[in-house]
């Protein structure tokens, strides 16, 4: 495996850094000025100054990066990944280059499972950032960690498809700009397990369907995106909103999270460099006990562990995309699931230590730690909790080894 980045991947770096530094991270004070807050999501408004730095972004050909084909940068994995750590070091920016979740996601689907109709109503207006997208899969009723558990409904009727059930965490839902959903449902329970399920695009004014309230994260609503439970009765759409047809959500469900598990890793990476960056900062300035914080107690070794924890899960990560673009997805399920629980884990850790180089400064909104520290916790449960990669992690390891002996588990 080449370290090296590609002169292509090199140039992305130098430039994404760049525009970084000159546009995104002096706004970030301004964007959390402008941005309405509060529990009432239809008096949400996406921030001016979001809308100019999407157009900056788009004119410096800083768009759409996440997608390998003609309809982005053409990168790889492993060339787009450096990019996604760079938007973690802001938790608003990735929205910016239009490589936010859940729209990447949702746009991998699209290019890849998506009908001549479904991509020219919805593709291209996310494609071009004029419109937002939620993707409807986790319900409280059930644990959402298993899939199978799924209660909502998407039952054929004649030329139609009717959608019932409740869903929540439904992220994005509640961005002003949000015209469309993925709705992953049951569509017949006799079919083979992973043949059950069918997704369904939804677009967010049809009939029956009402978000019901957005759901806090440690007190706060991540404004204008938010989290909603949605409810969705007798939701009627023509058969052409099925994607790729009835039966084929798990199908779609492995293609979509893959990718995406590499860009949520690395911007955790990125979140854990912005906050040993301040750390580092905190310490060298910050004087106690006739001590700069950086050569008091146990800190120096505080600031070496997280230097070598990120130094590691970034490598893990490098290698799972790496592998990603080699062998395919299932070829690199392992360490897919591997990265999901090292990299959040590692960020939550690092951020959670700059916290407290910091002292009460690192809980105000004066630095952005405590964004950080939210982000990095929901991570280790959105996309599937750690004990499930976890145990998929064994699953495969125990079928590995003990292939050398010809027992099979």
């Amino acid at each position: 495996m080449d370290f090296a980045h590609s002169p292509k991947a090199a140039d992305y770096i130098a430039r994404m850094n760049a525009f970084m530094q000159e546009h995104v991270l002096p706004a970030e004070v301004d964007y959390y000025a402008q941005l309405p807050t509060g529990a009432d999501w239809t008096l949400w408004r996406q921030p001016a100054v979001m809308e100019s730095l999407k157009q900056k972004a788009k004119d410096a050909g800083l768009w759409n990066l996440f997608l390998p084909d003609e309809h982005g940068a053409g990168l790889s994995n492993v060339e787009y990944a450096p990019l996604a750590e760079i938007t973690g070091r802001a938790g608003f920016s990735a929205e910016i280059f239009n490589c936010a979740a859940p729209d990447t996601g949702n746009m991998e689907v699209l290019v890849k499972y998506g009908s001549a109709e479904q991509q020219e109503q919805w593709l291209k207006p996310l494609l071009d950032g004029t419109v937002r997208s939620a993707f409807c899969m986790t319900e409280p009723g059930v644990a959402s960690s298993d899939a199978t558990n799924m209660e909502a409904t998407a039952i054929v009727d004649g030329d139609e498809v009717v959608l019932n059930g409740r869903k929540w965490w439904s992220s994005g839902i509640g961005h002003p700009h949000c015209r469309v959903l993925i709705f992953m449902g049951l569509t017949d329970p006799n079919a083979d397990k992973h043949r059950q399920h069918s997704m369904v695009l939804v677009p967010l004014d049809t009939p029956g369907v009402k978000i019901e309230r957005m759901l806090p994260v440690f007190g706060a609503f991540d404004e204008p995106h938010g989290h909603g439970e949605v409810s969705f009765t007798n939701v009627r759409l023509p058969l052409s909103a099925f994607i790729a047809g009835p039966g084929r959500g798990f199908e779609i469900a492995q293609g979509r999270l893959g990718p995406g598990r590499i860009h949520h890793c690395m911007r955790a990476i990125g979140a854990a460099e912005m906050a040993l960056e301040l750390m580092c900062k905190r310490a060298a300035t910050r004087v106690a006990f006739g001590k700069p914080l950086a050569r008091l107690g146990g800190n120096p070794d505080v600031i070496a562990n997280a230097r070598m924890a990120i130094e590691q899960a970034r490598l893990l990560t490098l290698k799972a995309a790496w592998m990603m673009d080699t062998v395919g997805v299932k070829g690199a399920m392992s360490e897919i699931s591997q990265i999901k629980v090292v990299a959040p884990s590692m960020a939550q850790q690092v951020i959670d230590a700059a916290v407290q180089i910091h002292g009460g400064m690192g809980v105000s909104d004066d630095v952005p730690l405590a964004r950080l520290f939210a982000y990095a916790r929901v991570l280790r449960l959105a996309d599937g909790p750690d004990e499930v990669h976890r145990g998929l992690i064994a699953k495969l390891e125990m079928r590995q080894q003990l292939a050398k002996y010809g027992v099979k588990i």
